[in-house]
């Protein structure tokens, strides 16, 4: 089980007096990573709303990541297909695979929110063929072949992209919220699976690893054998449980702004029948969706209680987890935090070599 980190914070709930410094988590904790042991960071692509907001290019904040760690692989998780050129997927990420030394990969989702499709409104329709398309492509351009476009002459040309990358294949993952088509899917394209438990029970997440798994036709070196399985999880380790109290309101208003998201103009939410949901049906159901997490969804209190969690997951037979720690919790806070999700990564790594022993 390899354990990495996972970025998606709300900027409109950063902590008071953090404002000057959003990133300041993000490479801080980058550095933390390289130097203990963890696989990966992982950064998303998301636009016009605070909610993820601080990432709207993946390529951006990897080439940043690359600048100060020397180790650790450089994820975009998730970029999303259908709003770019895979000529212009191939080159950004192709100098963040050299500016890191061959430590750049990609997950592709094909996206969900109207409103990020202000970019490529012709590509929303269509936007799980086109996905699938742009990462035949990108595998294409990233092996040296070229593509054929009509250039501003109206000729038809074939170009490449430059610079060429150093690892001959892009390790690539599919995302998905919990269709098992998309499971599949990633499967039959031999990706890596990056997914969550936000839309979907661990029991439906068991099976649809099993699709994955089943469907799984290896597609280069990039990923493994059987496929690989990353699980993003909401993340933050104590000393004790005590450390519940203490999150706890930063998580209200993180699952707060993530309910945001799924109102698309400017309406207030309504409930089945048409009726407004009240803030006190609000507030319950945040208070609900926390003790979910903080229960059955994360890795969250003591070490011994967060290498249980490990150790269940690791049962539904995934891979990786992706610890996402940015969820409103002061950065000083989240960094001494990840001094005991380390001992939870060495507890787990020393209990698989044993295992294997």
């Amino acid at each position: 089980m390899e354990l990495s980190l996972f970025f998606f914070a709300n900027d409109s709930t950063l902590p008071p007096g953090e404002t000057g410094g959003r990133y300041q988590l993000l490479m801080e904790a980058a550095r933390f990573a390289d130097a203990h042991g963890f696989s990966a960071v992982w950064t998303p692509e998301r636009h016009f709303h605070p909610f993820g907001g601080l990432y709207p290019n993946p390529s951006v904040t990897g080439a940043a990541i690359a600048s100060v760690t020397r180790r650790i692989g450089i994820r975009a998780g998730s970029v999303v297909a259908p709003l770019q050129d895979p000529l212009r997927l191939a080159e950004e990420w192709s100098v963040v695979d050299n500016l890191s030394n061959g430590r750049a990969a990609v997950s592709f989702g094909s996206g969900w929110h109207p409103n990020d499709f202000v970019l490529r409104p012709d590509h929303y329709a269509e936007r799980h063929a086109v996905t699938e398309s742009t990462i035949d492509t990108v595998r294409r351009l990233w092996r040296g072949e070229t593509v054929r476009r009509i250039n501003g002459s109206g000729e038809d040309v074939p170009v490449r992209v430059y610079p060429p990358p150093v690892q001959p294949e892009l390790p690539i993952w599919l995302t998905s919220a919990g269709s098992v088509d998309t499971f599949r899917a990633a499967g039959r394209m031999g990706t890596g699976l990056l997914t969550h438990l936000v839309k979907q029970g661990a029991d439906v997440l068991a099976a649809n690893i099993a699709e994955y798994r089943k469907a799984f036709v290896p597609n280069g070196p990039a990923v493994a054998a059987r496929g690989h399985v990353t699980l993003m999880v909401h993340t933050f380790v104590g000393h004790d449980e005590g450390v519940l109290d203490e999150i706890r309101e930063p998580m209200r208003e993180y699952v707060r702004g993530s309910l945001s998201l799924f109102s698309t103009g400017n309406t207030a939410p309504v409930r089945p029948g048409g009726r407004e949901v009240t803030e006190a049906q609000r507030q319950q159901v945040i208070d609900l969706s926390v003790e979910r997490y903080f229960k059955s969804l994360g890795l969250f209190g003591s070490v011994e209680r967060a290498v249980q969690a490990v150790e269940r997951f690791r049962a539904m037979d995934i891979d990786e987890l992706a610890c996402l720690i940015d969820f409103g919790v002061p950065t000083a806070t989240v960094l001494k935090g990840l001094e005991s999700l380390e001992l939870v990564r060495r507890r787990v790594s020393r209990d698989e070599r044993t295992r294997h022993a």
